[in-house]
């Protein structure tokens, strides 16, 4: 599956999104987007351009919109993702256009110019889990497999066999914690 800069950049942003919510296991129960300098801090780390000053509004629709993106992650089937993002890109008023700007290609913009925070990453986000979906490729929007992390990622392996998140070592804890598992049952 050929994965283009932007598609990228719009799935790294949704998968941060999504790992805000309070709710979200190895959140701690914090909310990662309780203040408006948190939606700053993710609109810089994730180059979201275009979007002016945000405010109290554009704090509370993109909370809303990570709840969908969240309902998606946890989707059972093909088809209940694409209703919800459909739902997504519809409401965000998509209007594709192609633009070149800060030394990137040419690539598609999904969001209308001008358009709000939650808007921008309504249609973009949306678009690259649609492609996912398209593609037959929905099982690759997952959670993380340990006990103790419900973190969301994409798995983008070549033989989609990614368990764990990457942001807390979830992988490493469980192998080495079975690996002295087996040494103290063969110690005996």
């Amino acid at each position: 599956m050929l994965i283009t800069h932007d598609t990228r950049c719009a799935l790294d942003a949704v998968v941060d999104l999504v790992n805000t919510a309070p709710d979200e296991e190895g959140s701690d129960g914090v909310d990662g987007l309780s203040l408006i300098a948190d939606l700053e801090d993710f609109v810089r780390d994730h180059d979201i351009s275009g979007v002016g000053v945000l405010t109290d509004r554009d704090l509370s629709a993109v909370r809303g919109i990570r709840d969908r993106f969240c309902e998606v992650f946890a989707a059972k089937d093909a088809a209940r993702a694409a209703a919800l993002i459909n739902e997504l890109v519809a409401s965000a008023g998509t209007t594709p256009q192609l633009t070149d700007h800060d030394d990137f290609d040419w690539h598609v913009h999904y969001f209308a110019p001008g358009a709000s925070v939650a808007d921008h990453l309504a249609a973009d986000c949306g678009m690259a889990l649609a492609f996912f979906v398209v593609a037959g490729e929905q099982e690759r929007l997952r959670r993380c497999e340990a006990p103790d992390c419900r973190r969301a990622f994409v798995d983008l392996s070549r033989n989609r066999s990614r368990r764990y998140c990457d942001s807390r070592t979830c992988g490493n804890r469980l192998h080495v914690a079975a690996y002295r598992a087996r040494r103290k049952e063969a110690a005996g």
